[in-house]
């Protein structure tokens, strides 16, 4: 496994990488947020108190992730991330709140669904999910889906063009003609 503490920009083209082909990207939008939910949910009822406040996994998994993103050495790209991920948990926590069933259905579930997405686009891709090669990946996935809305926005022109440089434009690969 290559180093955890990379740089964005080196990070993220990594990612890249194994993400050129539009749809596979596209299936990221819904896998990665659904998996980041998904993993939100079932870590909120490991539940603990720090100090008088009660506490529990979910937060502390946010909370220690959005440092990562804050020091990878993008400021903006961190900050979306953290806030992409704070809301997601946000969300997960009230979802967690229900019955032991419903929390394991939405929490299982989600995380299967988007699995199943993510899987769906790399066949689009013709390549294994970056995680394969490198479990950072795992961290890098949410941060490459918020990158990819900020670039749709116009954000971050500079970088996108340092990943393009490095690992190529994004394309449709010819399913017919792999």
């Amino acid at each position: 496994m290559a180093s955890l503490f990379r740089p964005a920009l080196d990070l993220m083209a990594q990612y890249a990488a194994y993400h050129r082909d539009r749809r596979n990207i596209a299936t990221h939008f819904v896998g990665i947020p659904l998996i980041v939910f998904a993993i939100s949910v079932l870590l909120a009822r490991v539940a603990f108190t720090l100090g008088d406040a009660p506490m529990n996994a979910a937060i502390v998994l946010w909370a220690v992730s959005s440092l990562w993103y804050l020091t990878r050495g993008n400021l903006a790209l961190g900050a979306a991330t953290a806030i992409v991920n704070g809301v997601l948990t946000a969300l997960a926590m009230t979802a967690a709140q229900g019955s032991m069933t419903s929390w394991l259905v939405i929490g299982v579930g989600s995380f299967a669904v988007g699995w199943i997405i993510q899987f769906v686009g790399h066949y689009y891709e013709g390549r294994k999910p970056a995680f394969v090669d490198d479990l950072v990946g795992l961290l890098v996935g949410p941060m490459f889906v918020v990158g990819e809305a900020m670039f749709m926005l116009g954000w971050g022109r500079p970088l996108l063009a340092e990943i393009e440089k490095r690992v190529g434009p994004t394309h449709l690969r010819d399913l017919a003609h792999p």
